[in-house]
């Protein structure tokens, strides 16, 4: 049987360590990350622009809102095309949003500074796969709800299901050796985590009447979170989610002169900002911890 664990493992400790030694390979596999991740980022512009209208992602080809124009392959490379294009259209020059230059640049730098994390720290190379996964999840995630206040299932599953298959695929990143103890692992850790919070959701539109406490898309991101980045990087995420949340709403209360509870704040965004300083900082936060509890 193929052991791409195995694979992904010397192909990912040979390219950082040759790096070390060799900066012009560093220098391309770090290339190398920001392209894909850029790639991917392409892509999830086509979803956050086409899931909250209910559109297909894949039948339909790129073309411009304005004028319909399909977009050629070369006016559509990642970051490339937007800057010769100077951000517009090339048949009828309406200027693109810029988030699709931001959504693209930001997804790379963050493959990249993903992957030199988990070296610098000795995380499983196999960790790097599902942290991409969970970053671009959560980019996308969080800027729908932000403008659209949902979290389209159709972002959501896709993602679950594919954070599942890598558990199997490479059970070390979720703390196993066999690939069907991976993938139970990651169903008990998303079932016990979405379970949870949908009951905390109904007793709180119960207490709230009416009004949801925490959404049902945001449950299920969490159930996304609870296998792509751990339950203890899940749970960090709430709390610091629920800090910024508390944050947010005083002070738009005290500005807008309105009470905290008639604000429907998006809360994916601030999940979403747990969840990437639990990915850069968790090691270093779950030491702090460990050292607190060694003094008491």
């Amino acid at each position: 049987m193929l052991n791409l664990s195995g694979i992904y493992f010397f192909a990912y400790d040979w390219a950082f360590r040759a790096g070390l030694e060799y900066p012009a390979v560093l220098f391309s596999v770090l290339f190398a990350a920001f392209a894909f991740g850029a790639c991917w980022g392409s892509f999830l512009n086509v979803c956050i622009w086409r899931m909250p209208r209910r559109e297909s992602v894949v039948s339909a080809p790129s073309h411009c809102t304005s004028c319909g124009y399909d977009i050629r392959w070369y006016d559509n490379i990642p970051v490339v095309s937007y800057l010769v294009l100077r951000g517009k259209c090339r048949k009828c020059r309406t200027p693109y949003s810029c988030r699709y230059f931001v959504v693209e640049v930001v997804t790379g730098l963050a493959f990249v500074a993903i992957f030199l994390k988990a070296a610098a720290v000795n995380q499983t190379p196999q960790t790097v796969l599902l942290y991409w996964l969970a970053f671009w999840y959560l980019l996308g995630a969080a800027w729908i709800d932000a403008k659209h206040r949902i979290i389209p299932d159709d972002l959501t599953f896709p993602v679950l299901v594919i954070s599942i298959i890598l558990s199997g695929v490479f059970p070390e990143a979720v703390g196993q050796k066999v690939w069907w103890k991976g993938v139970v692992s990651a169903l008990a850790s998303a079932a016990a985590v979405s379970g949870f919070l949908y009951v905390f959701s109904l007793i709180g539109r119960k207490l709230a009447k009416g009004r949801d406490a925490l959404g049902l898309g945001d449950v299920k991101l969490c159930g996304v979170l609870a296998v792509t980045i751990g339950i203890f990087g899940c749970c960090f995420s709430l709390f610091a989610a629920s800090i910024a949340g508390i944050i947010y709403g005083t002070v738009l209360a005290v500005k807008r002169r309105r009470s905290i509870g008639r604000f429907a704040i998006p809360f994916a965004p601030f999940i979403a900002g747990g969840a990437v300083i639990w990915m850069f900082a968790g090691n270093w936060i779950l030491e702090f911890f460990r050292h607190i509890n060694h003094l008491q």
